[in-house]
């Protein structure tokens, strides 16, 4: 365990931040493979309803683990603030991990009948609420470990990095598993594995979790007696104002997520380009994200959090109608210039700075509830608001038009993010021992 009056060495602080990064991944990777597998898989296996009734009911369970998220924040940000940052990180991998696993091993509704969305559906709460527990406090964790470090947002970017790695496993995993057997196989019980690998990697992480210290920060405010009893609560009445701003910002980012990663995709599709190409320009704009997060995490570090947040926000306001632009033009090299910078540069570069901003904007005292309970709320109204927008717009007004409409959207959202970059102040160099 580090001194309290010593700083962490860059050995022990890459410890915390390898530590950190693995619910993220899962997270990602969750969020890929599951998406998938509830528009294709679960309608069928899990609900007795008409086709387009049966996606849409597994699509709302999909759902419902992004909207319990802030609850997940609340739970896990109170045990992080009481009793450590390694604590609430360990405890939330363990039920991700046995809900990721709970979910593989659900009958059909062939099998147990109405029992069977029943128990996806309290899986799916599950793993809702571990996730809520993640990137605030996972921040949080390597931040405060890396607080006199000179590269604190290049450690708090490690969580970011996080990302486009379970991106990629996800992707990868689908490419293989799909390989390796026939199209009915996969729907009968192939979509499982991809479950199972996520309660592996979970078991791993906690491994790891459990043996890395806790961050140095909340050693010291431990010992000095200073934990609150509800500091969940406790920073809702005293910074209402800064969780929502720092929500704002994110709001963007997660927005862009979506509607580049995720609408994205099947905007390409559904204006000509192949899965196969859609799909490939996607992982390509992933790639390119691990660039420019360390990128932005340097000039973070280097010059400020503000720079790069209001750097991004920029870009995307002036790029949101652009995009669709691009896509338009049915080129595959203009569609991955076109994710490059909407997915790629404007998420990642963003991203650079965002771990860091989270945790350098609360006080010690309730900085693991404040950074998730921001964070998550984001993910509510911007990440999943978004793309259910953007599909009703592209319903009623048709390809040909629908992207300005969208466009216009993001660009409101960005502008919000602007606002509450400027009126939030600039971290860098904060002192996180207060």
């Amino acid at each position: 365990m580090t001194n309290a009056a010593e700083a962490p060495t860059e050995k022990q602080i890459f410890k915390v931040a390898l530590a950190s990064i693995i619910g993220s991944v899962i997270e990602q990777y969750d969020f890929l493979v599951t998406g998938i597998i509830a528009a294709t898989v679960w309608g069928g296996v899990f609900f007795k309803l008409p086709g387009l009734a049966a996606i849409a009911a597994a699509i709302g369970v999909y759902g419902i683990g992004i909207i319990i998220r802030p609850l997940g924040a609340f739970i896990f940000g109170n045990i992080a603030d009481r009793h450590g940052r390694k604590d609430a990180m360990v405890y939330a991998l363990v039920l991700m991990g046995v809900s990721t696993l709970l979910i593989g091993l659900t009958p059909g509704y062939d099998s147990i009948g109405a029992v069977a969305p029943i128990l996806l559906i309290i899986f799916r709460l599950a793993q809702g609420i571990s996730f809520g527990a993640e990137f605030g406090t996972a921040s949080t964790w390597v931040v405060e470990q890396a607080a006199r470090s000179r590269h604190r947002a290049f450690w708090g970017a490690w969580v970011g990095f996080a990302i486009p790695i379970g991106l990629l496993l996800g992707f990868g995993s689908v490419i293989v598993v799909k390989s390796l057997m026939s199209h009915a196989d996969f729907i009968a019980w192939g979509w499982r594995i991809f479950f199972f690998i996520g309660f592996l990697v979970a078991i791993v992480g906690i491994v790891i979790r459990a043996r890395t210290e806790d961050s140095f920060v909340f050693e010291r405010h431990r010992a000095r007696k200073a934990v609150l009893e509800l500091p969940a609560s406790q920073v809702w009445r005293e910074m209402p104002g800064r969780i929502l701003r720092t929500s704002m910002v994110n709001a963007m980012f997660s927005g862009a997520f979506f509607l580049c990663f995720v609408f994205g995709t099947s905007y390409m599709k559904a204006v000509g380009f192949t899965a196969t190409q859609a799909e490939t320009i996607g992982l390509i704009a992933a790639g390119s994200m691990f660039i420019f997060m360390y990128l932005g995490a340097r000039l973070a570090d280097r010059l400020n959090r503000r720079i790069v947040l209001l750097t991004s926000a920029g870009v995307f306001l002036v790029f949101a109608i652009p995009y669709f632009d691009l896509i338009n033009t049915h080129e595959f090299v203009m569609a991955m210039i076109a994710e490059i910078i909407g997915f790629g540069f404007v998420f990642g570069f963003g991203y650079g700075a965002i771990p860091a901003f989270y945790t350098e904007n609360f006080p010690t005292r309730y900085r693991a509830s404040g950074a998730s309970l921001g964070y998550q709320i984001s993910q509510v109204y911007g990440g999943g608001l978004i793309p259910i927008l953007a599909g009703l717009m592209l319903h009623s007004a048709g390809i040909a038009h629908a992207y300005v409409y969208i466009g216009l959207m993001v660009m409101a959202y960005a502008l919000l993010a602007i606002y509450a970059i400027l009126t939030t102040p600039d971290t860098t160099g904060a002192d996180l021992e207060r």
